[in-house]
């Protein structure tokens, strides 16, 4: 049998964690702690952040500040802001990261997978080949960065990028 080692996790699960929330998008943004909250960039009415469980290295979640449950809840505006952080995320991906492709989308309703209410997108960097046999074999998950590490990157290239108004 092969060993799979994995030496830094061992860091990942001794770190304290963020108290428990039922309303943790809206919590997050409050904390006044970006780095804590994984925040990497903030418009006027929405925010970029890393997900805290992510698919790939630099999966990212747009998410408005006004929690809503739909896409259909947004106004204009919200709507508009949010497509565009959207879009900014993906670009900071592109640059940061050198993601070769992305998977964008909304988990709408329980039915659909959306663990939590209030609205958020779902941007995931994708590289040609990222996809071996450990999620298909051995159903387990393999990271090749931290979150700490990837939030440094992605938050240094926001402020390098921002096209849109940061709050």
């Amino acid at each position: 049998m092969q060993q799979l080692h994995a030496f830094w996790r061992m860091e990942y699960i001794e770190a304290p964690r963020l108290p428990a929330s039922q309303r943790p998008f809206t919590e997050l943004p409050a904390l006044g702690d970006d780095r804590t909250a994984l925040i990497i960039h903030r418009s006027r009415l929405s925010y970029l952040m890393l997900n805290r469980f992510p698919y790939n290295p630099g999966h990212l979640l747009a998410i408005p500040f006004r929690e809503v449950a739909d896409i259909e809840e947004l106004s204009p505006e919200e709507n508009a802001d949010l497509f565009a952080i959207i879009t900014f995320g993906k670009r900071i991906l592109r640059t940061a990261l050198k993601a070769d492709g992305f998977n964008i989308g909304f988990n709408l309703g329980t039915a659909a997978g959306g663990s939590i209410a209030h609205l958020h997108g779902h941007v995931v960097p994708r590289w040609t080949g990222d996809n071996n046999f450990m999620p298909v074999l051995g159903q387990t998950r393999v990271l090749p960065q931290c979150l700490e590490t990837t939030w440094e990157k992605l938050s240094a290239e926001a402020k390098k990028l921002s096209p849109l108004p940061s709050l």
